[in-house]
């Protein structure tokens, strides 16, 4: 009898510590899901600040008696610039001197662009603002501009004849980073809008003392030839002073 009574109490015993110990690795499982966290990272994509679909632009340089005279007169100008179609861009003035100015505009219409440039409205309204000399007016086409937000405001304004446009592109591109290292940046570059083998080059300028000793090295003559750049570029170098 007390054999039976023990074996009674040894089977209930054994299944009370069975049923605790389930118990409790289900109750730690349940902890250990509760305490899970989404690991996954959100996806940031890259602001683009490169545009290479092609933009007209119509680029004027001169010299102003007075820079603050002359642009009162420009500004006073707009309205007759909108109606050609033609959109502020960016106002620079020359390192060297001051009131040397340099005009960009985005043009929607080039006969549009080209009638003005002729415009005898045009003419009196330089006139007015104290332009001196003779303007040089350029139609140029943008095949390349970077639009990055960058530290310096020094750019140097660059043009020269190619023997080919394409050829010339590939071997300007494969310079790139030769140039970055040597101070310089590409803002734009493209050509005239007529003839494609006379390139308008924009770069700014991050290291003067890289970038003027780059503009006497072997290496740029190098580029030159590979690109089959004709003659010597004939370069300005001026500061953005405003940007619409």
């Amino acid at each position: 009898m007390k054999q039976s009574r023990f074996s009674g109490l040894l089977f209930y015993s054994m299944v009370f510590l069975l049923v605790s110990c389930s118990g409790g690795g289900t109750e730690k499982k349940a902890s250990t899901d509760s305490t899970a966290t989404d690991t996954t990272a959100a996806v940031v994509t890259p602001k683009v600040t490169t545009v290479t679909t092609p933009q007209n632009m119509l680029v004027v340089t001169h010299k102003v008696a007075n820079y603050a005279k002359w642009k009162a007169s420009y500004d006073a100008h707009d309205s007759v610039r909108l109606a050609y179609g033609m959109h502020s861009y960016v106002i620079g003035r020359g390192l060297k001197d001051s009131n040397m100015v340099l005009v960009a505009v985005k043009v929607d219409d080039t006969a549009k662009a080209k009638a003005f440039a002729k415009d005898p409205g045009l003419k009196k309204a330089m006139q007015k603002g104290g332009v001196t000399g003779t303007p040089t007016m350029t139609l140029t086409t943008m095949v390349f501009q970077d639009t990055a937000t960058i530290s310096t405001d020094l750019r140097a304004r660059t043009t020269y004849m190619v023997k080919d446009w394409s050829a010339w592109q590939i071997a300007f591109e494969a310079g790139k980073q030769e140039r970055l290292d040597n101070g310089i940046a590409t803002r734009a570059y493209g050509h005239n809008l007529d003839n494609d083998k006379k390139i308008v080059l924009v770069t700014a300028i991050t290291d003067t003392a890289k970038a003027f000793a780059y503009y006497k090295s072997d290496a740029i003559k190098k580029r030159r030839v590979e690109g089959g750049v004709i003659g010597e570029p004939e370069r300005f170098l001026y500061r953005v002073v405003q940007r619409y």
